[in-house]
């Protein structure tokens, strides 16, 4: 009886007040894209490019997916993913998260979710870069695409003011396949990526502190040289003098002498109207131009003797005939 008295009067007051269950919808967690130049690490100079970055918070501890740029026909996307872990806790000033190792079953998992379909082979060589020893895994896709999936925890140990232990820590990820480039071209982004992030207590700081210069620096008897190639000392017989230098064999370069080609006989035009016989023992110079004029010829001339020599009459008055006689 009073359960239902109170539901009437909790309808009662709503209707009053005007309840609804619409609203404006508010963000639950921590999630945003920013700009690239608020990126907590960056690739190598020269690429892969930034596509874009997502943060997200959990109470003090940040996380970005910074996006890069995909050339393959993997499915997923290449990014370089950093957690800085460290900051919560009761005692936000010393950090309370402690230090967690990276375990094989979690990694599996990772490289799985990040590079789907591929098989991918652990590196059983110790590599490090700038912020320490890392772990990486390499394979190819059925298509030939080249995949790298490297993971690294930077964690400096143990502050030397304060002596105890730098709470702070940095979790790393790097996925990348490419259809064109090698192994060594996509390892080449865990060597040279750079983290721009760091917290602000000293005893969270997890890089360590800042290495000093060496200690044969401007200590006497101490040889520095300004490359690694081993100098020897030049013998006394040579001293610092230059060699000689090898004479170089004289080249005698021979004049080429052309031979003259030979000119063919000028082809005089063929001869127009009718021929004229010469007297035994001439020839035509018209008619005899080498082999290619003789060829030229058709039916050669008869001979001419006097038997063939026919001598015009001159023309008397109408005569006609070799019988009459001109008066």
């Amino acid at each position: 009886m009073h359960f239902s008295k109170t539901i009437a009067l909790m309808t009662l007051a709503c209707l009053g007040v005007g309840c609804s269950t619409t609203g404006p919808v508010r963000q639950s967690i921590g999630v945003e894209t920013v700009t690239s130049d608020k990126a907590l690490a960056f690739p190598p100079p020269g690429g892969p490019a930034i596509v874009n970055v997502v943060e997200r918070r959990h109470a003090k501890d940040v996380e970005q997916t910074i996006a890069l740029s995909t050339s393959s026909s993997v499915s997923g996307q290449n990014f370089l993913k950093v957690q800085f872990l460290g900051l919560t806790g009761s005692n936000p000033g010393l950090g309370s998260r402690p230090y967690n190792t990276i375990s094989d079953g979690a990694i599996a998992r990772e490289m799985a979710a990040a590079v789907p379909g591929v098989r991918l082979a652990r590196s059983a060589t110790f590599v490090q870069n700038n912020y320490g020893p890392f772990g990486y895994a390499s394979g190819q896709s059925r298509a030939g695409d080249t995949c790298l999936y490297a993971w690294q925890q930077v964690k400096a140990g143990f502050a030397q003011p304060q002596e105890q232990r730098n709470f702070g820590m940095v979790q790393v990820r790097i996925r990348l396949c490419d259809a064109h480039a090698t192994e060594r071209e996509l390892l080449s982004t865990v060597y040279g990526y750079t983290i721009a992030g760091h917290f602000a207590g000293a005893a969270l700081n997890p890089f360590g502190g800042p290495r000093g210069a060496d200690a044969v620096l401007g200590k006497p008897g101490e040889l520095v040289y300004p490359d690694a190639t081993p100098y020897r000392t030049a013998p006394i017989s040579i001293g610092y003098q230059n060699r000689p230098v090898a004479p170089r064999p004289a080249v005698i370069r021979r004049p080429v002498i052309m031979q003259p080609q030979p000119q063919a006989a000028p082809t005089l035009p063929p001869m127009i109207g009718p021929r004229v016989p010469l007297p035994d023992g001439q020839n035509d110079p018209s008619q005899t131009n080498g082999a290619s004029g003789a060829s030229s010829m058709a039916v050669p001339p008869p001979a001419n003797t006097a038997s063939n020599i026919i001598v015009p009459l001159p023309d008397c008055n109408g005569a006609t005939g070799i019988s009459q006689v001109c008066r």
